[in-house]
């Protein structure tokens, strides 16, 4: 095995790899929600009105919520019908908030626009809108008889509109009264340049009984899937309900809900959330005590449901739930102060160990450099000065090579009719020139994966996201508009192989001729910043190469003599 070979297959692997991935999107069953402009023609239930189902034992367990059958949708009060909503500002966000539940029903990213040329038109996470439907829920069941709290009952509002101005915290508070004496604030927290908001349902019991019951949310998202397209990055990113369940974090598909039926679970340190490239609704309960969760489709949305079990209030007493909810982008540095494992939301896939280094990394030196694409260059150079020592035998290996090319022609032409021959004059060859084909094999074994980890890096992480790096480039997540990088790169990937010895084997020298051409094409539609890795990558290792390539041929001469 030589190292011509294996960078070619190894080449070959990741454009395979690319190509399944595309292919299994492309030819992936169709699932019940196919996008915003076929999202009107389902038949979609009106699941306002699903609660958690009550399950009352001896422990006061309650059961996760569970949505209603299609058939069970009841006709809901005209106080419900006509709930208004609270608007709230901050300097990260535009939320709405009914009174119907005190319920997060809108939520616009003011910071993130949908494309850079389109300022105007912002993110949106939780909406009203059918194609782009989503929602946080909080309330509170009981267990008895009489009026609950839930996400159906109607709240009221001081005020019909909040802003935060130039203050560090905003307070709005949503208030509730039942008949029997019981008081409900649904308080909602939230801190200048955060995405999160602390919810708080503070229980005052002014009744003459014991009131007992739990607190529950529940994330409702559209199941948006898309078509895969090398020609958008976004249409690989997973986008539906990812749970964690106090040990691990799973992603859980729409096909599989649909044909495996609702996931339940029960845990003390869990959460849920709704993701899409570069964003997510979580929630996040409080730690310490056992809840259920339960995940489940109906139509085209997706419901993750969390529940306490039941507490109890005595007469002339009060107690608080909190629960904190995540609606922005996945910055993993606000992610990480609500909880540690919240940052797994971003997908780096199964190289997630290697990623998340490289991430902090990256972070690291754009503290510095105040530039992602510069912090990208010098990433790659730690990179490549990491792993120097194990590609410099590598590259001794590939100079050596260049000079034996000579010797190994003649040795072609001489036995160009007998192989066995041909094959034993080379090993007696590499033998007494101490040269190892396959010397250079595990350096580029081992760089593949930190290679795909640097991938997943550049493509998930938001901070990414329209970044400017300099001149044209003036988005990293998006390919280059005018394809200048990916043309540096084919045009140093000819360089690096002019430095290095050419492949004995006719066939395989053609392809490592149109190897540039090809990798040209397909990088030009990667993002920026991933193709300006690359080029940064390949020049580096052209003056690794070249420098190598003179020690070699001074030793070489210094021998003769």
């Amino acid at each position: 095995m030589d190292n011509q070979r294996l960078m070619i297959w190894g080449l070959f692997g990741f454009l395979a790899w690319i190509t399944y991935q595309t292919w299994v999107g492309d030819n992936a069953p169709a699932p019940v929600a196919v996008g915003a402009q076929q999202v009107e023609a389902l038949s979609t239930p009106d699941d306002s009105d699903d609660l958690p189902v009550l399950s009352p034992t001896d422990s006061a367990d309650l059961d996760a919520p569970t949505p209603l059958d299609d058939e069970a949708a009841p006709t809901l009060p005209d106080a419900v019908q006509n709930a208004k909503f609270v608007r709230v500002n901050t300097d990260v966000f535009h939320l709405e908030i009914s009174t119907q539940g005190g319920t997060l029903q809108s939520a616009t990213l003011i910071k993130y626009p949908v494309a850079k040329d389109q300022p105007d038109k912002l993110v949106q996470l939780l909406s009203t809108e059918p194609g782009n439907f989503g929602r946080i829920q909080t309330g509170l069941r009981i267990i008895g008889e009489g009026d609950e709290p839930n996400h159906l009952a109607s709240f009221e509002s001081r005020s019909d509109s909040y802003d935060m101005g130039d203050a560090d915290e905003l307070l709005v508070t949503l208030t509730w009264t039942s008949a029997d004496g019981i008081h409900v604030k649904k308080r909602f927290l939230f801190t200048r340049g955060s995405y999160a908001i602390r919810i708080e349902q503070v229980v005052s019991n002014d009744s003459e009984g014991l009131w007992r019951g739990a607190n529950y949310t529940q994330i409702q998202r559209i199941n948006k899937t898309q078509e895969r397209s090398m020609f958008d990055v976004d249409s690989y990113s997973f986008a539906g309900p990812v749970v964690y369940n106090g040990e691990k974090s799973e992603k859980l598909k729409h096909d599989d809900l649909v044909e495996d039926g609702p996931v339940s679970f029960k845990a003390q340190n869990g959460w849920i959330a709704s993701i899409q490239h570069h964003f997510l609704s979580a929630v996040v309960p409080a730690k310490g005590a056992e809840r259920s969760y339960n995940i489940a489709v109906r139509g085209d949305r997706a419901t993750a449901s969390t529940i306490g079990k039941a507490e109890a209030i005595a007469p002339g007493s009060e107690k608080t739930f909190t629960t904190i909810a995540f609606v922005g982008p996945k910055l993993q540095s606000q992610l990480e102060t609500i909880d540690e494992t919240l940052k797994l939301t971003v997908d780096y896939g199964w190289l997630t160990i290697i990623s998340q280094p490289l991430f902090w990394l990256l972070s690291f030196v754009y503290k510095f450099v105040h530039n992602w694409g510069l912090a990208i260059i010098l990433v790659t150079f730690l990179i490549k000065l990491a792993f120097y020592k194990l590609t410099e035998s590598s590259g001794r290996s590939m100079a050596k090579m260049r000079n034996l090319q000579p010797r190994m022609k003649a040795l072609q032409d001489r036995y160009k009719d007998d192989k066995p021959a041909l094959s034993q004059a080379m090993m007696e060859l590499y033998k007494r020139e101490k040269v190892n084909p396959a010397a250079g094999c595990l350096p580029i074994l081992i760089q593949m994966p930190f290679f795909l980890a640097f991938y997943w890096v550049l493509l998930e992480s938001v901070e990414m996201r329209q970044a400017p790096f300099a001149l044209w480039i003036t988005d990293l997540s998006t390919r280059d508009p005018y394809f200048i990088l990916p043309i540096i790169m084919g045009a140093a990937m000819l360089m690096q192989q002019k430095l290095n010895p050419a492949p004995a084997d006719p066939i395989q020298a053609k392809v490592m001729q149109i190897m540039p051409i090809m990798f040209t094409v397909f990088f030009a539609f990667f993002p920026s910043g991933l193709v300006l890795y690359w080029v940064t990558n390949t020049l580096l290792s052209i003056a690794q190469q070249w420098k190598i390539n003179r020690v070699v041929e001074r030793e070489a001469k210094e021998k003769k003599h």
